[in-house]
């Protein structure tokens, strides 16, 4: 029998197994919303007790599902309109986004931490269009110049940005500007409410409270993101939980309404081109 990867409880690996048991989970509900074959494999090969995760997080689960739908449905459109795209990977933890989206063309860039990294090779190993890079994003001299883009540049964030602050995310996208020239970035982000109830209610249900100190960056208006450059366009911010409802209980469809409502977790797609 094939020894079963551990993870240390109370680490940042730990807190990766959150969105990758919510796709498992899901791909093997009787009528799935999202198949993720990938991740019922990982999860498969983890040493790790999930019933906590379980117990504490379906409406966690439900957004992390809502995450990745929103996240294929542009990354499929983008590669429709440029199907030898490049896209990176922003923090990708265990993500299985390449698994799902692959059109035998486009080159895909895993990013994170050393560790996570290492990791990762337990499920996925490199090949030429599909390559990892252990650094931070926020560090752009050890990566930009290893990102090759010949038709079309999307960056991909799920669960990430909120962890950097206000300053740091200003820094990093005029940074990409400047280097990259014409490049899409799509990702979650949180209200000064969605901070609040996002530390509450998955990490330190979830027994992983260790991002408690935080400041987190929380944003708002999305649009404010216009004012950091005129070569930054907001194209759309879609509610986390529009069109996922269905099938759903009552009460979750109910706290998904008002999450919409409040715009607490929007998607944002953010297009940075060249002024002229």
């Amino acid at each position: 029998m094939e020894q079963k990867i551990s993870i240390t409880k109370g680490s940042v690996q730990e807190t990766l197994l959150l969105p990758l048991w919510g796709r498992a989970y899901e791909t093997q509900q009787k009528e799935p919303r999202l198949i993720d074959n990938k991740a019922v494999e990982i999860v498969g090969k983890v040493d790790y007790d999930f019933s906590t995760i379980h117990e504490t997080q379906a409406m966690s689960q439900h957004a992390w599902v809502a995450r990745s739908l929103h996240t294929d449905k542009l990354a499929l459109e983008f590669i429709k309109k440029h199907p030898k795209a490049t896209i990176v990977n922003l923090g990708c933890g265990l993500d299985t986004t390449f698994s799902r989206i692959d059109n035998g063309e486009i080159t895909f860039y895993e990013l994170d931490f050393s560790d996570v990294i290492e990791l990762r090779k337990h499920f996925y190993k490199d090949s030429e269009r599909h390559i990892s890079i252990a650094s931070s994003f926020h560090d752009k001299d050890a990566w930009f110049d290893k990102i090759k883009v010949e038709d079309g540049l999307l960056f991909l964030a799920g669960g990430v940005f909120v962890y950097s602050t206000e300053e740091q995310m200003k820094k990093f996208f005029t940074a990409a500007a400047d280097y990259f020239k014409n490049c899409e970035f799509y990702f979650d982000a949180m209200s000064p409410l969605g901070v609040k109830i996002g530390k509450k209610m998955v990490l330190k249900k979830g027994g992983m409270d260790f991002f408690k100190d935080s400041e987190g960056w929380a944003l708002k208006p999305v649009k404010s993101l216009e004012k950091w450059s005129r070569r930054f366009k907001v194209i759309s911010a879609t509610p986390m939980y529009k069109g996922m409802n269905k099938g759903l209980p009552l009460k979750m469809k109910f706290v998904s309404f008002i999450t919409n409502i409040l715009k607490v977790a929007p998607m944002v797609h953010l297009r940075i081109k060249t002024t002229g």
